[in-house]
């Protein structure tokens, strides 16, 4: 399997995918079929493309989880205090030179994989993927990676096939959760379908809460692609992962201090902190609480894009992938009009920082590709299955231990 040269999941030169449908970003020329890093396309411009259409809504999706990772990046690791004290209250970007991190490259890289296999997709494909495109490249530091990801190629240049590759010490990391949207944008308004495929994905670089927390951003986007409401998006997380879970646990917690009444936002900031992140642990990437804190600045915002990502990005901790999450969550419910229009120019082909391989793609190539024809949307959206109950269609890969470490944590610095 190829992911760029000669590679079905990128578009052909006449803009027709492998089934097909069209995938041309009006406005921009249709590539030809590139090898590692040549640049694909810039594709910025929108078009006019009705708000709540199936592509809209992707496009919201990928440039929101693209620009919540540019905008949290300088906060990543930090305290709100810290934040503060640097920057004041975050409302914008603080960088010069905004860009995506391994957030936005990790999610592209799965999005040309999914739009490549789409339900067909295996451990096999994926595993495939990462040994030729990443594991086996000499190129590049990749720089920004995580602990997970490391790990994991660690263990794929060591010779170990997944799910073995999974077996390291950051498994739980939200490593699967910043790549997930891809996933809920394919399986529009099929959460349970959607939690199944990246679960699939995650199983080469992820287990046990890795992977819950990767299966409800998924459904989260999913749900949110057909319009529906906060509530409904925040239940369709919930219901594909175990209850008794420390993701489904701390999601809970978050999204109820969340929709408490507070004072000011600094307030409900700190609750909502405190109700997930665990105090005294050094590194920020655990799934249960970056997905915690990404749908607890979701629900504190009732949906609002640019509320939820300055959320997100003013709670510091994984701030990158938090608010990549809440972006990719409120892109999806409001499209991509729903971005301010400053904020969405600023976002280019991604650099290949983290992946070399990535150079010259776009989020919204991948929106593209992942989004089907009008009719075939409406199709597969009305003809999908009932959602499913808790921890319906999508079954865990292994069962919650029903503990998690924020039980015994002290109370988080603010």
């Amino acid at each position: 399997m190829e992911l760029m040269a000669g590679n079905p999941a990128a578009p052909r030169t006449d803009g027709t995918r492998t089934d097909g449908t069209r995938a041309v970003v009006r406005g921009a020329p249709a590539p030809g079929e590139p090898g590692p890093g040549e640049t694909v396309r810039g594709a910025t411009v929108l078009g006019d493309t009705a708000r709540g259409a199936p592509v809209d809504r992707a496009r919201g999706s990928l440039l929101g989880l693209a620009v919540g990772d540019a905008l949290g990046a300088p906060a990543e690791n930090m305290r709100p205090s810290e934040i503060r004290r640097r920057w004041g209250r975050i409302e914008g970007f603080v960088s010069d030179d905004p860009a995506g991190t391994d957030d936005t490259e990790y999610a592209i890289f799965s999005g040309l994989l999914l739009a490549r296999h789409g339900s067909a997709l295996t451990v096999t494909h994926v595993e495939r993927a990462w040994r030729l495109w990443i594991a086996d490249l000499d190129e590049g530091p990749f720089r920004g990676a995580g602990f997970s990801e490391r790990g994991t190629l660690e263990n794929l240049r060591r010779g170990l096939a997944a799910p073995i590759s999974a077996q390291h010490r950051h498994a739980w990391s939200d490593g699967l959760a910043m790549r997930a949207a891809p996933f809920g944008v394919f399986a529009a308004g099929r959460p349970a379908e959607a939690a199944r495929l990246v679960a699939v994905d995650g199983r080469v670089s992820h287990e046990g809460e890795g992977i819950y927390g990767g299966q409800a951003v998924a459904a989260g986007v999913a749900a949110a692609m057909t319009g529906s409401g906060v509530t409904s998006v925040i239940a369709a997380a919930l219901s594909v992962v175990p209850m008794d879970s420390w993701t489904a646990r701390s999601l809970r917690r978050a999204v109820t201090a969340a929709q408490r009444p507070y004072p000011d936002r600094l307030t409900m900031e700190r609750a909502v902190r405190s109700a997930v992140v665990v105090g005294g642990y050094p590194w920020t990437d655990l799934a249960p609480e970056a997905v915690g804190l990404a749908f607890g600045a979701f629900a504190a915002a009732r949906g609002d894009f640019r509320t939820a990502v300055l959320t997100a990005v003013n709670m510091g901790r994984d701030a990158d992938t938090t608010a990549a999450v809440a972006g990719a969550l409120a892109g999806a419910l409001h499209g991509a009009r729903a971005i301010p229009a400053h904020w969405a120019a600023a976002i280019g082909p991604v650099r290949g920082s983290c992946l070399p391989s990535m150079r010259g793609y776009h989020v919204l190539d991948i929106a593209e590709l992942l989004t089907p024809a009008e009719a075939e949307a409406d199709e597969r959206v009305g003809q999908r299955p009932p959602d499913p109950g808790p921890g319906g269609g999508a079954p865990p890969p292994e069962e919650s231990t029903g503990r998690d470490i924020r039980d015994d944590a002290p109370a988080v610095r603010p």
